[in-house]
This record gives C-alpha cells, structure tokens and sequence, in this order.
C-alpha cells in the first residue's frame, strides 16, 4: 500500500472491523429474508389478496405483484446512494432497514380480499413497493461498509460474505416454508399460516437497528469526507455519474444480470415452476431452494479467496460460460424426470458454479467506482440490472413459457444472462479503491 493509501485508509481495530462486518453480514442477510420471504408464498398471497383468477393468470399475477418491488429498486438504489455518499453508510443503513420492516409488517397483518375487497391487492402492492425501495438501497449500502472495511488483499473474500448473507436469506426463507408447507394443513396454511414469516420478519427493524447503531461509520469515508470536501457537488451528481462512468456501470450491469438471473430463476422461479408445472409438491420446490442456497452458503467464501488469489476474471469468466451451456441440460433433465432428486440436483449443481461468480461480485461492484460515488454507483448498476434480470424474470419465464409451448424456455433466458455477464467480467475496470483518486482518472 502507498503511504497515500495508507493516509486515507487509515489502520482499523481488528474488533472494529469484526464489529462491522458482523452487522452488515446479519443486517443485510435479515434484510433480505424479508424481501425474498414473499416468492414462497406468493401464489398464497394472491389467491387469497386479489381477485379470483385462472391458474396461469394467477401465476402471473402472484409473480408481477413480486415485481413490483423491483420496478422501485431503482428509485429507491438512486436516493438511498445518494443519501449514503453524502450521510454515510451507517445512517443509510439504519434507515434502509426500519423501512423493510414496516413494509414486511403490513403484509403480514393485511386482511383478505374476501374481508375488505380491493383495499387488499392495494396495501400488498404498497407493501412490496415499500420493500423494494428499501431493498433498492440495501445492496450498494450494505456493500460499500463492508468493503470499506474489508482489509487489503482479503477484498473478495470479505465481499463474498455479502453473497453468503443472501444465501442464507434464501435457505432461512426456503425451510421456513418447507416446514410450514408440510406440517400445516391447507385451511391453516390459508388462515394464519403464510403471516407468520411476515410476522417474524419484521422483528428484524429494532433488532436490525440495534445492530447497526453499534457499529461505526466507515473509516475510509469519513477520510473521504475530511480530505474532500470540496467535491460534495461532484459526490452527489447522479448525472455525472452516468456520465463520467458509462463502461463501470454497463460492465457491471452485466455482472448483475448473470448473478440475479442465476438466483430469481434458479432459487425462486425453477422451484416454483417444477411445482406448478411439473407435478412435484409446494414443498419440494422448497427443499430446492433450500439446497441451492447452502450450496452457495458454503462455496462463496471459497470463490472469495480464490478470487483474492488468482483474480477475479480467472474465477468469474469460465463459471459463467459453464452456467450458460448447462442451463439446457440441467434443466432438461429436470422437465423429463421430475422428481426430488433432479430438482436438489438441478439446485446443487447450479449453485456451484454460481458460487463461482456470486463469490467476487460485491468486491467487483464495489472496486468499480470511488468511495465518494460507490454507493450511488452500485445502486444503479445493481439494481436496474436487479429490476430487468431478477425481479421480472419469474414472469417474464412464465410468459416465455406460455407462448413458445416449450418448458425449456427458462434455460434460453440464462444463457441469455450468462451472454451479458461474460461481457460485463471482459469489460470491467479493475480500480484500486481510495478517496484521493480523482473522478475521472481510470485504473
């Protein structure tokens, strides 16, 4: 490190740094649960909060009122960044999550359809929306902290921990409802069942703030802030961030649209689809989703170090090429003998070479842009490639699905993904990241 490097990052207590990424770990990983909860339930939710509909009307009404909270991300990524690279991460953060929680409140205690009519879909849209403009400014926040406190050399595999945090909201989520699916009868399940996650779930606003209010602000921006106060305009121009920064945020909306893709379908969207369509149990789609992401629990901080080791473009490149050109033969195999078994092995083997760029993303995302505009950068990259790959495919797979007639039109949309991400991991800046490198001087 250069004795510049060294100014402006200055030495970090070991429990600090302990401290630090304990809650963006915890709080992110809360945070998510929250957000990501909805997806098992959601043909529940709609049966019971919107009008009756036809099966596959109904599917895509259960997966456009899970997207709409990706159509805000954006919005709330933009004015959560921008708050966070003029306020700071931690009060960011603690903001961020008291809204998740309101909104996750207000699903689980909205009556039905059948009781207040159509004030109902009304309040479960207003909730999701409230979600996804909180979860918008989550990732890029939750990212940047850790990062800035991430030590040198060890950036990846601290990173990764923001993927770990992810897939344990997706395996928390995925057995809360496999237990709740299979111990629970169908009129129970219907009555009060599906609220209790809800209800759990917003225990996670004074917990999460609470854990958040104990940690302190980033060193590396509070050295931003008392070494450059005379960018504060510059820091917080959105325009010019798009402007000056066009091949870091089209290279990592690539990169996002790889890494949402993999989890909304492969978690979310094959679970469902192979319970729906194929024949297999509501339950079983969940003990798919529970297996795929401790797949990724345990095999992203690996990536991590071996990104740390051997860089990120060697790790991330030959995983997203074998993602993409196994898509159809995984998925193949699943259609034409649906069972347990192809589906955990669909999971288990997806989430592998998954882990393999999940692992380094955040670290790729977050060393893209400097610490006076990180996290209004990240947050648009993140969360317009969340809206258009993540959040929207479930119904955009559903409707593929319906008009080609063919159940392998899911694997075409990954390989489509995996197109994007190659080139966003060929494109990407690799950029040493300190507060003293001018905004529009590249690595």
């Amino acid at each position: 490190m250069s004795q510049q490097d060294a100014r402006i990052t200055p030495a970090i207590p070991a429990a600090a740094r302990r401290r630090a990424i304990f809650s963006s770990v915890v709080g992110n990983g809360l945070e998510w649960f929250d957000f990501g909860i909805f997806s098992s339930f959601s043909i529940i939710i709609t049966r019971l909060m919107f009008p009756a509909q036809s099966a596959t009307a109904m599917m895509m009404v259960a997966f456009a009122s899970f997207g709409i909270a990706f159509v805000v991300r954006p919005f709330g990524g933009v004015l959560f960044g921008l708050y966070s690279d003029r306020a700071g991460r931690k009060q960011a953060l603690s903001a961020i999550i008291i809204m998740m929680s309101a909104g996750t409140l207000l699903i689980g205690l909205t009556p039905s359809y059948a009781l207040i009519g159509i004030a109902a879909p009304v309040l479960i849209v207003f909730a999701r929306m409230l979600q996804g403009f909180s979860a918008g400014g989550e990732f890029a926040s939750a990212t940047a902290m850790l990062l800035e406190y991430a030590p040198p050399g060890r950036r990846n595999l601290i990173g990764s921990f923001q993927a770990c945090s992810q897939a344990l909201s997706f395996a928390l989520g995925g057995a809360v409802a496999y237990l709740l699916l299979h111990n629970l009868d169908h009129a129970s399940l219907e009555q009060w069942g599906w609220r209790l996650p809800f209800l759990f779930g917003s225990l996670i606003g004074p917990i999460g703030y609470y854990i958040r209010s104990r940690v302190d602000e980033s060193p590396e921006f509070l050295a931003f802030v008392e070494q450059r106060r005379d960018v504060k305009a510059t820091r917080l121009s959105l325009i010019g961030v798009v402007r000056d920064y066009p091949r870091e945020l089209l290279a990592m909306l690539g990169i996002v649209a790889v890494c949402t893709t993999s989890s909304y379908v492969g978690l979310i969207y094959i679970p469902l689809f192979a319970s729906s369509r194929l024949g297999l149990g509501a339950d079983v789609g969940q003990l798919g989703m529970l297996a795929g992401a401790l797949v990724l629990l345990v095999m992203c901080p690996v990536t991590g170090c071996l990104a740390d080791r051997f860089g990120r473009r060697r790790v991330m490149l030959p995983a997203i090429v074998l993602h993409g050109a196994l898509a159809g033969p995984l998925l193949s195999a699943l259609v034409h003998a649906p069972s347990v078994a192809s589906l955990i092995g669909f999971e288990l083997v997806a989430g592998s070479l998954t882990s393999f760029f999940w692992g380094p993303s955040a670290a790729a995302l977050a060393e893209a842009f400097p610490v006076q505009i990180r996290s209004t950068g990240m947050a648009i990259a993140y969360n317009v490639g969340a809206m258009i790959f993540g959040g929207l495919a479930p119904l955009i797979n559903t409707w593929l699905t319906k008009v080609t007639g063919s159940l392998l039109a899911p694997a075409w949309y990954i390989a489509a993904s995996a197109v994007l991400g190659a080139l966003g991991v060929i494109a990407m800046v690799d950029r040493k990241p300190h507060a003293g490198q001018p905004l529009q001087q590249r690595a």
